[in-house]
């Protein structure tokens, strides 16, 4: 049995902590790369590689993933799709289906970043005919892809006729350009591995499915964009999937669960004792404005430090800890804390402190947290 060194068990200290305020989030740059190598080592090629950017949301993890050699990327939001054409990122693809306004921002963004591939997602006669008229308007091809429920059930055509049939019209109308087929499998997070491929393999049949039809048709072969974290292994074992994993370059405490990803967190909360109620019972700085709070009340965060530590409540501005008789913790001192789902959580951040060597060394904006970036 191997065993960890104390400084890799305390990787996560940071010396000069005093210098950083709390509630804060932190980035581990060198863990960041390191995850980026391991999800580049974990498929036979980086073209089939589109990471999600709504976990990170900051321009220098993407323009880290760029100098690894990644070039394609999913968004979920103009602001996002925005930052990666402010990047250099070749090949985009906003994973959301434009209406309303968004569909005059996202005519602008593609003007306004020439030298980006941008593609969208549509799912139905209304939505493909305004961006129709929109491209021809403005005198663009607009890249879609068919966006394919696959039981996420909240966007998305079930992959049967009525796909085909929408597939065919995208085919043949003027001013876009049918790309290929998006299908995300956000419903399947079971923790053991032959469940999930059991429950992915419903889906990835319906969407393989569809595309023999749509060959059958004599219609170009489709891309197909597929899946996140839980299912990645899956689609990555396919050839010609364009996988979309995001979570991987931060992870989190919801997704250690899964022993056949070995990545490395590399996101931290940082929050102090501001309150001491009892022997047992503490307050921390670490709010609902802090952390993810869209699980129950105990699976928000863990801390490293008092991995025993329950969680009694939470409200806006405090977090309540139980913890057993003489704990130790005193006003002032500092809990490292690991989001059970970091992706909102970053979103609650307008930046994040870099930690390197053990040392707060500076901070990485968080770009795209906002909606509107300039478009």
């Amino acid at each position: 049995m191997m065993f960890k060194s104390m400084a890799e068990q305390e990787w996560y200290i940071i010396d000069n902590v005093d210098e950083l305020d709390s509630p804060a989030l932190a980035f581990y740059p060198d863990r960041i790369k390191g995850n980026i190598a391991k999800l580049k080592a974990s498929i036979d090629s980086v073209d089939r590689l589109r990471p999600h950017v709504k976990t990170h949301k900051s321009a220098e993890v993407t323009r880290l993933m760029i100098d690894a050699g990644i070039t394609k990327y999913k968004c979920a939001t103009i602001a996002e799709a925005e930052m990666l054409g402010a990047c250099g990122a070749v090949d985009v693809l906003l994973a959301y289906q434009p209406v309303g306004p968004k569909v005059k921002r996202y005519v602008s963004l593609v003007k306004a970043f020439p030298l980006t591939r941008f593609s969208c997602l549509v799912d139905n006669l209304s939505s493909l005919n305004e961006l129709s008229v929109s491209a021809i308007e403005s005198g663009l091809e607009i890249n879609l892809f068919l966006d394919l429920n696959i039981g996420m059930n909240r966007t998305g055509i079930l992959p049967d006729e009525r796909a085909l049939a929408l597939y065919e019209k995208m085919s043949s109308t003027e001013g876009v350009n049918a790309v290929g087929l998006h299908g995300y499998d956000g419903q399947i997070h079971d923790t053991s591995l032959s469940l999930r491929r059991e429950k992915w393999l419903v889906g990835w049949s319906a969407i393989n499915s569809l595309k023999d039809s749509i060959l059958a048709k004599g219609l170009p072969k489709p891309v197909i964009v597929g899946g996140g974290s839980p299912t990645y292994p899956f689609y990555a074992e396919q050839a010609d999937v364009e996988c979309s994993p995001g979570t991987f370059v931060l992870w989190d405490s919801g997704y250690q669960r899964f022993e056949d990803q070995k990545y490395d967190v590399a996101a931290i909360l940082v929050t102090r004792v501001i309150s001491l109620l009892n022997e047992t019972k503490l307050c921390l700085d670490l709010g609902h404005k802090s952390v993810a709070a869209e699980n129950e009340l105990t699976k928000r965060v863990s801390f490293m430090n008092a991995p025993e530590a329950k969680i009694v409540s939470q409200s806006e501005e405090h977090l309540v800890l139980e913890l057993a008789r003489g704990h130790g913790f005193k006003v002032g001192d500092v809990l490292y804390g690991v989001p059970i789902h970091i992706c909102p959580t970053v979103a609650l951040y307008d930046r994040a402190a870099t930690i390197t060597g053990r040392r707060f060394t500076g901070e990485w904006n968080i770009t795209s947290r906002n909606r509107k970036i300039n478009i």
